[in-house]
C-alpha cells in the first residue's frame, strides 16, 4: 500500500487555511502537515476549544484531506535558543519583543498546547525545532570546551523534559527536524541528543534529507541508523554547487541566490537520492506519511508542488513480497 503524500503548510501560511486546503486538494495531495502559525493552527485554541477543532476538521473533510501531523517549529525554537537573539521576536507575539524570558516561557507554553492540540486533531506526531543555546559555537574558535557543550545539552534536557512529559500525557510524539541551528543538526549531534534523553519514546526525528545532503552526510544511511526514532518524513531537496568561489557556509547570501554554494530546490531537482530513502523506509517498516516541504526560490510554487507530488508518487514503492530467485527453483 502506497504511503499517504502530504504537504507541510508552513511555506503556504500566507494563504488562509481553507484556501490552502482547496489548493493542495485540487493537486491531489492526501493530506496536510499543519503549520502552527498564520491562521492555519492556533494551538491554544485547539487545546481548549472543541468548536475550533471541529471547524478545522470540517475544512479538512470538505477537501478530502487528512491531518497527519502538526508542525510547530517557531515556538519550539524559542524554547532552546540562547537569550539575546533578536530574530526570535518575529516568532513570538510582538508584545513580548525584548523580553527574552517571556519569549522562552511563551515557547514552552505553546509546545505544551501543541501536544494537546495534536491529540484533539487526531494526530500522533508533532514536528518542530528545539532550538540550541550552543549553535553559535558550531565552529570551535575561540576554542570550545567539553563542559561548554555539555552544558548546552543539559539546558535543552532541562527545558524540554517537562514539555515531553506533556507529550507523553497526551499520547503524542515529538519529532525534531535535524537542522542547522538546532541542538541536533547532523549525525553525531543527533546521536548525542537521543542519548542525553536516554532515548525516551516521546522524542524522535522528523527526517528531512535536504539538511543532511548539503552538509555532506548520506541521508539514506542516516535513515538506516536512526530508523527506530524516525517518526515523520519530509520530502525536501537541496543542490550543492561549489564553483570555486562559493562554500557550504552560504556567505550570508539569501536563499535562492545562485552564487550560493547550495540551495534548497524542488524535490527531484537536487542531489537527494529519494529512491534509496524509500528503500531504507521500506526496510525499516516506516508506513507514515511522506510530507512535501516545498522550498525553491527559483520556481513557481504551484508548479513545484504539483511536480513534487508526482515525483513522490513515482518513487514511493512497496517492498517486494517475493524472492525473485525463488522462481528459479524446481
Amino acid at each position: 500500500m502506497a504511503r499517504m503524500v502530504t504537504i507541510f503548510t508552513g511555506q503556504w501560511a500566507d494563504l488562509p487555511f481553507e484556501k490552502m486546503c482547496e489548493t493542495v486538494s485540487g493537486m491531489g495531495y492526501d493530506g496536510v502537515e499543519i503549520a502552527c502559525w498564520g491562521d492555519h493552527m492556533n494551538v491554544e485554541k485547539a487545546a481548549k476549544d472543541p468548536a475550533y477543532v471541529a471547524e478545522k476538521q470540517a475544512i479538512l473533510k470538505k477537501y478530502n484531506l487528512g491531518c497527519y501531523a502538526l508542525g510547530n517549529h517557531l515556538a519550539g525554537q524559542c524554547v532552546g535558543d540562547a537569550f539575546g537573539d533578536p530574530r526570535l521576536a518575529g516568532f513570538a507575539p510582538k508584545s513580548l519583543k525584548g523580553d527574552d524570558k517571556a519569549i522562552r516561557q511563551w515557547g514552552i507554553d505553546q509546545m505544551k498546547y501543541t501536544a494537546q492540540a495534536a491529540k484533539n486533531m487526531g494526530c500522533s506526531v508533532v514536528t518542530g525545532f528545539m532550538g540550541s543555546p550552543i549553535w553559535k559555537y558550531f565552529y570551535s574558535f575561540p576554542a570550545n570546551t567539553e563542559q561548554l557543550i555539555e552544558e548546552g545539552y543539559q539546558e535543552i534536557y532541562d527545558l524540554w523534559t517537562p514539555i515531553l512529559d506533556e507529550f507523553d500525557k497526551q499520547g503524542v510524539k515529538f519529532a525534531l527536524e535535524v537542522h542547522p541551528s538546532e541542538i541536533a543538526y547532523d549525525y553525531y549531534s543527533t546521536q548525542r541528543l537521543l542519548e542525553k534523553f536516554e532515548r525516551r519514546e516521546a522524542l524522535g526525528i522528523n527526517f528531512d534529507p535536504s539538511h543532511l545532503q548539503w552538509q555532506g552526510l548520506n541521508p539514506a544511511l542516516f535513515f538506516r541508523d536512526f530508523a527506530p526514532k524516525i517518526y515523520h518524513v519530509h520530502i525536501k531537496d537541496s543542490l550543492v554547487k561549489l564553483d570555486g568561489r562559493s562554500g557550504i557556509l552560504g556567505s550570508h547570501l539569501a536563499f535562492g541566490d545562485l552564487r550560493r554554494g547550495w540551495n534548497f530546490v524542488s524535490p527531484g531537482h537536487g542531489d537527494v537520492d529519494f529512491d534509496m530513502i524509500i528503500r531504507e523506509a521500506n526496510a525499516a517498516g516506516y508506513r507514515g506519511p511522506l510530507s512535501v516541504e516545498w522550498e525553491d526560490n527559483g520556481m513557481d510554487r504551484l508548479f513545484g508542488a504539483r511536480e513534487a507530488l508526482n515525483l513522490v508518487r513515482s518513487v514511493d514503492f512497496d517492498p517486494s513480497n517475493v524472492d525473485f530467485d525463488g522462481a528459479m527453483e524446481n
